[in-house]
């Protein structure tokens, strides 16, 4: 959601993003923000822990969250990937129109929905007794399987180089993978696993998931990203 500028006077002077480093939405935000090499002024907080200065922005007080110098607030992760885009795309990650960016979109569709809620019935599974944990997984593997049938034909997702839909979806096979580790190593998804691999151990996703100072109010919080993208 996009929500309308603030008084001039209230506006940073680089936009200003509050994150938390192991949320998946936050991790996509600075991965499209730093492939993009625009640099915002990053605030990593603690979900239990919220800042009032981030809920007055933004009372819903979900991360991540991008206030922009003009006032304008951004609290949705894929209209913060698509800003940095809107900003700089040397690589073309994110068409600006056509069928590859439909696709793109569809692909993050069904992440985020019928996949996202698969996983999350998987990974607390206690939570939700009505089905065993391998049956919350098999629906999630439904979307493995789609991943996994189209890097037969490419080595992303949507071609031949590193697109958003890429960069929008890694996190949450890396949580969907992290939730039992031997199993999705043994997974019949070898071409999956070399894609997630290229992300995890990239030089770019440690610049993401780099352990910062947490944010204490009244203060700056840390240039971001620091260095710029290797762009594997």
């Amino acid at each position: 959601m996009t929500k309308p500028a603030r008084h001039n006077e209230d506006a940073p002077n680089l936009p200003v993003l509050y994150s938390f480093r192991r949320c998946p939405y936050a991790m996509r935000s600075r991965m499209a923000i730093l492939y993009a090499g625009v640099t915002v002024e990053l605030r990593d907080i603690l979900l239990k822990d919220k800042p009032a200065e981030m809920v007055e922005v933004s009372p819903k007080a979900t991360v991540p969250v991008l206030l922009l110098p003009g006032g304008t607030v951004l609290e949705e992760s894929l209209d913060i990937m698509r800003w940095a885009f809107s900003e700089n795309d040397p690589a073309h990650r994110l068409p600006e129109e056509g069928p590859v960016r439909q696709d793109i979109f569809d692909l993050i569709a069904e992440n985020d929905g019928p996949f996202k809620r698969a996983l999350d019935h998987y990974k607390y599974h206690v939570r939700f007794p009505e089905k065993s944990r391998e049956a919350y997984r098999m629906e999630g593997e439904e979307f493995l399987k789609k991943l996994e049938d189209r890097l037969v034909n490419s080595p992303y997702l949507t071609g031949a180089e590193m697109s958003f839909a890429d960069m929008a979806i890694f996190p949450f096979i890396r949580q969907f993978a992290n939730s039992d580790r031997a199993w999705f190593d043994a997974a019949p998804y070898p071409l999956l696993h070399g894609w997630l691999d290229k992300f995890l151990s990239s030089d770019d996703f440690a610049n993401v998931m780099k352990k910062r100072p947490l944010w204490q109010e009244g203060t700056k919080g840390t240039p971001f990203p620091e260095e710029a993208a290797d762009g594997r």
